[in-house]
């Protein structure tokens, strides 16, 4: 049973801080210029404590982790951040635009249970680096808070959960409201009538909860709490995790494909991909990505020779593969074809125009391109106990990190007592 409970979260206070200056988006796709940006907007901008920069001479008594709880400590003494005075949910949900129509994500955060990945409710579905968890263990380990949640997915067709905390917000004005760069609205509301803890915790009791963005934060958790264990601590707030929840019943989850581009290819590129998939020429890169759209086992290619569509023949090349695995697209990229020409290089790239222009004026080889992962197949992989090779999925919108962070679980009692509750 996946236990899903409510929280008293740190919270900006919007009294002293507007939401827009103040938020920022995950750490894992904040570039150095996105950082100074933020860093210049705010003084109080949550990616002070959640992303900081490196410095020159940092040391281990003074570097980016010592600093976000420098930062952290200091916003709570100054009623900057507070933490608020009851257990609660807190309702989120992001409008936005995607292929020319408006959609809307909606979901609710909350503290889920640790537990190990795979042997109970909550599923995997995406492989690790290790240097990604390192980075948020120690920030983990320096703060003892959650900044930034896991983005979920769970599936309730009754919309027990969904309903009650709509009832609850209707009408109510948002806690806080603030625009991401791609002009999306995101909205938060503190939920804590009893009606909506209830319909929670009896509609989430039976639910498998499918990891969707934030496998390095699960496992990272997963390493504090054991190390909080070791230290002979309890029962505490390391036992849980901060998590976004999404029903996939709602609607409004978007899943976007992430597509690879190559250079230092250790065999021939067409050859290679002529001996699991036929080969069509295509004018150009939306002709391409239109042929492509929608078709299971179809893979797009831009090379120096030209655009080509990639249908695959068929099983050949996939023994190996776990069953689960073998129908997905970036399986067939990375099995029949990435695995055999063993770039030098590798890079992720979002828009198929940027990867394009890679090949084009950049001295890159290869552009693959994709599908997006269906969410169906997140469900089936993960619950199979599988996992899809990195970048096999990019579920958007991101969600902001600052609108709430976690359970604090200071044991200092000087750090207990800078926390302050919202008035």
């Amino acid at each position: 049973m996946a236990e899903v409970i409510p929280f008293r979260g740190i919270l900006y206070n919007p009294r002293k801080v507007d939401a827009g200056s103040v938020v920022a988006p995950p750490y894992d796709i904040i570039t150095p210029e996105m950082r100074e940006a933020l860093y210049q907007r705010s003084p109080y901008n949550v990616v002070r404590i959640d992303a900081g920069a490196e410095l020159e001479g940092d040391t281990p008594q003074d570097n980016r982790y010592t600093r976000a709880r420098e930062a952290l400590l200091q916003w709570l003494q100054e009623g900057v951040l507070q933490r608020a005075p009851e257990p609660a949910f807190y309702a989120y949900q992001v409008r936005y635009r995607h292929e020319g129509s408006e959609k809307l994500l909606q979901g609710f955060f909350a503290l889920v249970r640790l537990e190990p990945l795979g042997a109970g409710r909550i599923h995997p579905h995406e492989c690790t680096h290790s240097k990604a968890r390192q980075d948020r263990l120690r920030l983990l380990q320096a703060l003892r808070l959650n900044t930034s949640p896991i983005y979920a997915i769970y599936e309730s067709p009754q919309r027990l959960a969904s309903q009650a905390i709509a009832r609850a917000i209707e009408g109510a004005p948002p806690f806080m409201e603030a625009q991401d760069a791609q002009g999306a609205t995101h909205r938060l509301w503190v939920v804590s009538s009893p009606e909506a803890l209830r319909a929670v915790k009896e509609d989430l009791e039976d639910k498998d909860i499918f990891i969707a963005d934030g496998h390095h934060r699960y496992e990272t958790a997963l390493q504090a709490q054991q190390f909080m264990h070791r230290e002979g601590h309890g029962h505490g707030p390391f036992d849980y995790v901060l998590m976004f929840l999404a029903n996939t019943a709602d609607g409004g989850i978007t899943i976007l494909p992430t597509h690879r581009v190559l250079r230092g290819l250790s065999a021939p590129l067409l050859q290679s991909a002529e001996r699991h998939f036929q080969l069509k020429r295509q004018q150009g890169l939306e002709a391409l990505l239109k042929a492509i759209k929608g078709k299971a086992g179809h893979l797009g290619l831009y090379c120096p020779e030209g655009y080509f569509a990639l249908a695959h023949r068929g099983q050949d090349g996939l023994s190996h593969v776990p069953q689960a695995l073998r129908g997905l697209d970036v399986v067939l990229l990375q099995e029949l074809l990435v695995k055999g020409l063993a770039p030098k290089e590798l890079a992720y790239e979002m828009s198929p125009a940027r990867a394009e222009a890679m090949v084009r004026s950049q001295g890159w080889e290869a552009a693959f391109f994709l599908n997006p992962t269906r969410v169906e197949d997140v469900k089936k992989v993960a619950l199979a106990g599988e996992r899809m090779p990195p970048k096999s999925t990019y579920f958007y919108p991101k969600l902001l990190t600052g609108f709430v962070m976690g359970e604090p679980w200071n044991l200092e009692q000087e750090n207990l007592n800078a926390i302050r509750r919202v008035s």
